[in-house]
Formats: C-alpha cells, structure tokens, sequence
C-alpha cells in the first residue's frame, strides 16, 4: 500500500474548499485528483479526462466541467497536448511544505523533475516548489513576434482549412487569415485563411469571424489556460461544435459569446 494519497482536514475548511462547496462534482474529482491510483507524490502525472469521467462515474460532461471548476479556482492544472493534470498542493500535502536542504528526498524530487518532459506543467511545479525543495527556478520562455499586424477582416468567412491540421507557422507558404489565438507559449497561432473558409462550411449556424475574435479574447483574459501549438486547433474546432450545437446561441446572423467553461 503506497504512503501516500492522503486528503488533509483542510480540503472542507480551507479557502478552495469554501468556493467548492456548492459544486459536488468538483469536490467528487478535486478528492479523485488527490487519490488517484495514477496519481504520485508530486501531483503531476498522466490523467486522461476520460480516466476522471470514467472512475468517479461524472461522465465526460460532468469530469469536463468539473475540471474547468477546478482550474478555475487554482486547484489544479490541466495540460491537453500531453493529458497531464498538475495538483497545485499535492506535494506540500503528501511530502511537506518544505524540506532542508540536506533531506535525502530532495534529491529524489530533483530527480523525478528531471525525468519530466518539458511543459507549461513542469515550468508550473518548479515555479511552485523551487524555494522549499531547492529547485532550479524555470527562465522564462522568451516570446515569438507576429508575422504581421492583426487586424479584423472587413467580410466573415473568408478563408479555408480543415481545423484538424498542426497550426502552420508563418513563412509556411499558406495563406493566413488576420485571425490569431495566443497560445501559452508566448506566441500566437495566426488562423490559415482555408482553415477560416472550411469552418464556416463546417459549422453554417456560427459566425466563425466573431468565434474567433471571442476565443482571442477569452485567450487574453485567461493566459494561465491557454492552449499549446498542438492543442488550439482542436480547442476551436470543440467551441465551434459547441456554438453550432446550443439551442438558441448560434444563428446565421452570428452573435452571442460561446461558453468556454469545459474547454480549458
């Protein structure tokens, strides 16, 4: 039986613990997180949210916005591309919130940073832990400038694409359009005009332009949720089926805000 896996008394009292008390959901997968058999001391491991939906029996909809919720209040993050969720306390719960320097489990915490592939979610643990289990703090990544200026186009749904392709990067050879998400690295993914194009015929009861700029500006406004290179084009082909599929939210006039809520 493994030495971890403990929940404290705090999880009811404390202050995430207060805003998740109306959410039962959340308080069933933030205690699932905690205890996961595919959890470990770190709080940082694989979990895809089908394992969440699946084994705390939430279903795909409800382990969706439980985890949303759960981001939402810094419990935890969640990292698409790679499936990996980032307990923020975990580790302070499970190994301490501090060790000394000489403690014999520094080492093996340093070594299972080292083990980690490079991620927003290692960047994020060793920016949490570096002071109290004498981490090397992560430089920051430096940013990637814009092909061009953004600017909205003047006439919707111009453009094509396929929204499942790699996002191209500038100087590709294919035409992009003046649309762009910013991603978590710093740069922005400037939407390919044929991707635009294909989107507008894919999803006729959205307007795809103004999706677009609301994605920009929900981006903008959660920077800590911004999706990878690999991850954006699936993140704006899931709000646009989102859009297309609400009674009463999508017209061929276009308008309202799509609800962002399970596509962090």
């Amino acid at each position: 039986m493994r030495e971890y896996g403990t929940v404290s008394p705090k999880f009811w009292t404390g202050e995430t613990g207060k805003e998740l008390r109306a959410d039962h959901a959340a308080q069933v997968l933030a205690l699932y997180l905690m205890t996961s058999p595919h959890s470990n001391m770190l709080g940082i491991y694989y979990c895809p949210v089908m394992y969440m939906a699946h084994e705390t029996g939430l279903g795909m909809e409800g382990a969706s916005k439980a985890l949303a919720r759960l981001i939402e209040v810094g419990f935890c993050r969640f990292d698409e591309a790679s499936e990996t969720v980032f307990v923020a306390r975990m580790a302070a719960h499970q190994i301490g919130e501090s060790l000394s320097p000489g403690d014999k489990r520094v080492l093996g915490i340093q070594k299972e940073v080292a083990k980690m592939a490079d991620s927003p979610l290692k960047t994020a643990f060793i920016d949490t832990y570096a002071e109290a289990f004498h981490l090397t703090p992560s430089k920051p990544k430096k940013t990637k400038p814009l092909a061009s200026p953004l600017k909205a186009p003047s006439k919707p749904g111009t453009g094509t694409g396929t929204g499942e392709d790699s996002p191209e990067p500038a100087g590709s050879g294919l035409a992009l359009s003046s649309f762009a998400i910013p991603l978590n690295d710093g740069s922005e993914w400037v939407v390919p005009l044929t991707t635009v194009e294909e989107w507008t015929q894919s999803y006729p009861a959205v307007d795809v332009p103004q999706e677009l700029r609301e994605m920009r500006a929900w981006a903008n406004a959660n920077p800590a949720k911004r999706k990878t290179s690999r991850g954006v084009a699936a993140f704006a082909v899931r709000w646009l089926s989102k859009a297309q599929d609400t009674p009463g939210r999508a017209s061929m006039n276009g308008g309202g805000r799509a609800t962002a809520e399970v596509f962090v």
